[in-house]
């Protein structure tokens, strides 16, 4: 089935609407009310995985379902690139097949450390100049259930943000004739814009993260090692920062 660049142009705006394009929005409106609040970005906080209710089990039906739910995009995204081509044509296209496992976690684990070491420094130069909030990897009471949640958090968030903004959204840039560095920079100025709650040193470092991710997909066609990657860093985050932030003195 060939589709019109009108309906993909559509397509995507819909895609966008329904996940990190709308996160991208809230994001704004985040920033600006931390700006305008009283201490601006340095005295502000960005929560991430914060607990849903001070009921443990209903707190892990919660958590479990936002997760769940947050990766219907994903479905979505390739669904529709199915339309073009059957599904396993899809999964081949994008790389996140199991086609070369150890590549894959090879290459995941090499980028993991190309972006994570850099993005540490990053977070704390931005914390040190007040234009980065302070960033809260795990806002969970600690229950049997707090790692393996924020282990499928990081899955989560790998994924969606892996398969929706580097493997789909690229490649329908590129249906839209756009050039390889026009695409690769439009979404990663996009992932960027959507960690803006955060404060402007995550929106720079996750713009720096997906021009890298953009361009390895680009040059090797497999969002696996991106997936990988991403995990990797936030597990590392979530997992390190719910065991150990009392013994640093973190909370």
């Amino acid at each position: 089935m060939v589709s019109s660049p009108r309906r993909l142009r559509a397509e995507v705006w819909i895609v966008l609407g329904l996940s990190l394009g709308q996160s991208a929005i809230y994001a704004v409106v985040s920033l600006i009310a931390k700006l305008t609040a009283d201490g601006g970005l340095r005295q502000s906080t960005a929560t991430l995985n914060s607990s849903q209710s001070p009921r443990e089990y209903l707190d892990l039906t919660l958590q479990v379902l936002g997760i769940g739910f947050a990766l219907v995009p994903v479905v979505l995204a390739l669904y529709l690139l199915s339309l073009d081509h059957d599904l396993r044509t899809v999964s081949k296209r994008l790389g996140i097949d199991r086609s070369q496992p150890l590549h894959d976690i090879l290459a995941g684990t090499c980028l993991a450390a190309v972006i994570g070491l850099p993005g540490i420094g990053l977070y704390f130069a931005g914390r040190a100049m007040g234009v980065t909030a302070n960033v809260i990897p795990s806002g969970l009471d600690q229950y049997w259930w707090t790692i393996p949640v924020l282990i499928l958090s990081a899955i989560q968030n790998a994924v969606l943000e892996e398969v929706v903004m580097v493997g789909y959204l690229i490649t329908r840039f590129r249906e839209f004739s756009w050039s390889a560095p026009v695409a690769i920079v439009t979404s990663a100025a996009i992932r960027g814009s959507y960690h803006l709650y955060q404060g402007f040193g995550s929106g720079l470092g996750n713009f720096v993260m997906g021009l890298i991710f953009g361009y390895w997909f680009h040059r090797t066609k497999r969002v696996m090692p991106l997936v990988i990657a991403h995990t990797i860093l936030d597990v590392f985050a979530f997992v390190g920062y719910s065991l150990f932030a009392d013994a640093l003195g973190l909370r």
